[in-house]
């Protein structure tokens, strides 16, 4: 018998219930699917990301203001988010609990820093304004210990020296007055110039007066009082000791001082000192006057101009022809070498440094000296001095001979007597130039001298 059909009117809601418990059954299966089963994303990546976000979000609670210190020891303790480490500690990350550990490498001393110096502090935790309180009490430590030293360094140089005051009621008790270099100077052209002095006080005054004008701030200071005319007009003395002292007087402050120097020709001093080497006076006086002249005229062009008007190369002339004046010869043939070689480095500087008419140079063109030399014949006198037997005089003759050969050439030449004492000096000094070579020297002074005599006579041939 075949099987009975069920009607179609049963068969539509049996078919309506059944897919009514297929959607409640899948719906079902999805609420308790995990959800991240179904994620386009890494899972290991996704769970560091949110240990990560725990992390941030766990320090960002911290107050920013309150930092807690860890305290490490020798065995790995656990690090909480925000703790301050020392440093120096070791530091691992434990990858089973995923957790900072942290431990001393070899020793506490990081504990004791920490403790002792780094922080003046009882609690675990510091804050900024602790912090900046420390580093005050630092500052203010630091000013306490300096301020100490200085007081003890004071302290020890009160023990050591006196104060000034002190010194100064002690020296007036003692009548002892304590002067400066101005007011001795005062004390001393108040003396000379004094008609009450005696011939020895003045003498004296001018003795010590000479040792403070070698400075040359002192010999200007002089010029403030009125000082240097004084001592200028010392020269018109009848004593001689008068004239010899302040001409001594006037050659240390003229020396390398313009000022001075300008000064003096205002105030006649020329004129004073070419009349004494000019008239009778004694060896010792013409000695200190020259000393003057000579401190006058170096590098003072102006002053050079005006002693050759004056006559001063005749006055030079006699002076050194006089009975016993070799010595007085020697400074004034000197004299003339460095007048000479300062015009020719006057000249070379102006070639250096490519300027057409400087000042300097311009004065120095107006110094005619070697053709006054050459007519009131020193190429005779310097000539002849070359006799004398003392090596440095004769080196200092040679030089002057060879700064004169342009312009004494001929007189050089025609006379007899120069040939023959430059041959005898070069047999001289090839001696004690060999001998100085056996001793090892070189360049020795003999040797300097003797090539200063084969140079003269290589030129006069």
């Amino acid at each position: 018998m075949a099987p009975q059909s069920l009607p179609s009117s049963r068969m539509a809601p049996l078919a309506l219930l059944l897919g009514l418990l297929m959607a409640a059954c899948f719906t079902f299966c999805l609420s308790h699917q995990n959800p991240k089963e179904f994620a386009l994303t890494n899972p290991e990546k996704s769970s560091t990301k949110e240990t990560e976000r725990k992390e941030t979000k766990a320090e960002e609670e911290l107050d920013a203001e309150v930092l807690e210190v860890f305290y490490p020891t020798h065995e790995w303790q656990a690090l909480r988010p925000g703790q301050a480490v020392p440093a120096g500690s070791h530091i691992r990350l434990n990858l089973q609990t995923g957790e900072r550990e942290a431990k001393l490498q070899s020793e506490d001393k990081f504990r004791n820093n920490l403790k002792g110096k780094r922080l003046d502090i009882n609690t675990n935790t510091y804050t900024s304004q602790d912090l900046k309180s420390t580093l005050a009490k630092f500052k203010e430590g630091a000013e306490v210990e300096s301020s100490k030293k200085d007081k003890a360094r004071q302290a020890e140089v009160k023990r050591l020296f006196r104060p000034i005051e002190e010194l100064k009621k002690d020296f007036n008790e003692l009548n002892v007055v304590i002067e400066t270099d101005m007011q001795i100077m005062v004390r001393l052209i108040n003396k000379f110039n004094s008609s009450s002095s005696s011939l020895e006080e003045k003498i004296a005054a001018l003795f010590d007066l000479e040792y403070y004008v070698h400075q040359m701030d002192n010999a200007q200071d002089l010029l403030s009082f009125g000082g240097l005319q004084v001592v200028i007009n010392g020269l018109n003395s009848t004593e001689p000791l008068v004239k010899e002292y302040a001409a001594f007087v006037l050659g240390a402050a003229f020396s390398s001082n313009p000022k001075v120097q300008v000064e003096a020709i205002e105030g006649g001093a020329l004129q004073k000192l070419l009349v004494i080497l000019a008239t009778e006076q004694p060896f010792t006086a013409k000695k200190k006057v020259l000393f003057a002249l000579c401190s006058l005229l170096r590098h003072f062009p102006y002053a050079q101009r005006q002693f050759l008007k004056l006559g001063g190369l005749q006055v030079l002339r006699s002076l050194v022809q006089e009975k016993g004046a070799e010595v007085l010869a020697v400074r004034v043939v000197t004299l003339f070498y460095d007048l000479v070689t300062e015009k020719m480095f006057a000249e070379e500087e102006a070639e250096l440094t490519q300027e057409t008419s400087p000042e300097k140079l311009q004065q120095y063109r107006q110094v005619h000296l070697l053709p006054g030399l050459r007519e009131q014949g020193w190429c005779e006198i310097t000539a002849h001095l070359l006799a004398l037997p003392e090596h440095d005089a004769r080196e200092k003759v040679l030089q002057t001979l060879g700064v004169l050969l342009a312009t004494c050439r001929d007189h050089y030449r025609q006379d007899p007597q120069l040939s023959r004492t430059l041959a005898s000096l070069q047999v001289e000094y090839q001696a004690l130039a060999s001998l100085e070579l056996q001793d090892g020297e070189d360049e020795g002074y003999f040797r300097e001298l003797l090539g200063s005599v084969n140079s003269l006579l290589k030129e006069l041939r």
